[in-house]
């Protein structure tokens, strides 16, 4: 184990990223990001869950540093009464958590579908190809908007408020499932013609052994290049469906919600609402873009020999 992550040290991808400072900053700010907000139970000053903690006479309270500013709200308050920089903190590890879950979710079924067709090949690949087409030539949003949508009419306000952000995981997840497919099925093109899957095929090994263990890990290099940039566009799925009022409820915090309930109020002198959790969403997003176009500059041998 310790020899492992002392080549991992000692690799090109770390002595890359050890030369790009914005990949360092970027690094940092989203690691501070992801720490503050599961961190959040234990360093938020108050509890956005706990109705008894929320006074409806501390609505619209202004940041501390404004002249009716209180030192107990560092960012102000929202129109229920909460603390802004908890409720930032508490709805910034919803909007990390519905990312990165409706990754896996997409990266489950377009690696799954990818290597199948790849491999297999004939009806099995055209059907999932033209699947990947016709999806394609929907927005997620488009999509997102239809199913949340029938979802709110078929269930109760407080079925969907449990089930909101499983919905959203789901919904994205499935949205974009043919990013994955299509690079997986042109790598594993190349990659099944190969000797080492020919000599795989000789030794007896069946499909299955020879799409995971051999030619998946051989096609990895995309994979997390592609999911570097899905994460950032998973976080601005969810953001702009709650912004629309069909993502996570108003009642729950998450940067999305919290700028749709804030907007309503922006006119009114009650910018703060919606405005620090644009900021704050603004730059986790712009981090994890950075961070994507490093990696993949670090995992392209032709960028990384020109630099």
């Amino acid at each position: 184990m310790n020899a492992a992550i002392r080549r991992f040290a000692q690799s090109n991808f770390m002595y890359s990223f050890g030369r790009d400072k914005v990949a360092m900053v970027s690094f940092a700010i989203l690691a501070a990001f992801v720490i503050l907000a599961f961190s959040a139970p234990l360093i938020a000053p108050y509890d956005p869950y706990d109705q008894t903690t929320i006074d409806i006479m501390d609505s619209e309270i202004p940041p501390a540093w404004q002249d009716e500013g209180e030192a107990r709200f560092l960012l102000g308050t929202d129109a229920q009464g909460r603390d802004m920089l908890s409720t930032i903190l508490y709805g910034t590890r919803i909007s990390i958590i519905i990312g990165v879950c409706a990754v896996l979710m997409q990266m489950f079924l377009g690696i799954t579908i990818g290597l199948v067709s790849g491999y297999v090949g004939g009806r099995i690949e055209s059907f999932f190809m033209r699947l990947a087409d016709i999806q394609l030539s929907l927005s997620t949003l488009m999509l997102a908007i239809v199913a949340l949508a029938i979802f709110q009419a078929a269930f109760s306000a407080e079925a969907y408020s449990d089930l909101a952000i499983i919905m959203l995981i789901m919904v994205i997840g499935f949205a974009e499932w043919p990013q994955y497919a299509r690079t997986i099925r042109a790598s594993v093109l190349a990659e099944k013609k190969k000797e080492y899957v020919d000599a795989a095929r000789v030794i007896g090994l069946g499909a299955p052994t020879i799409m995971f263990k051999h030619i998946l890990p051989n096609t990895l290099s995309p994979l997390l290049v592609i999911s570097t940039v899905q994460v950032a566009n998973a976080i601005i799925s969810e953001a702009a469906l709650s912004f629309l009022g069909l993502g996570i409820p108003v009642t729950k915090p998450s940067l999305g919600s919290l700028i749709n309930s804030g907007f309503e109020f922006i006119f009114s002198g009650s910018w703060w609402i919606t405005a620090i959790p644009s900021i704050v969403l603004i730059a986790l997003i712009l981090c994890i873009n950075l961070l994507g176009d490093w990696v993949r500059d670090a995992l392209n041998p032709k960028i990384y020999k020109e630099k």
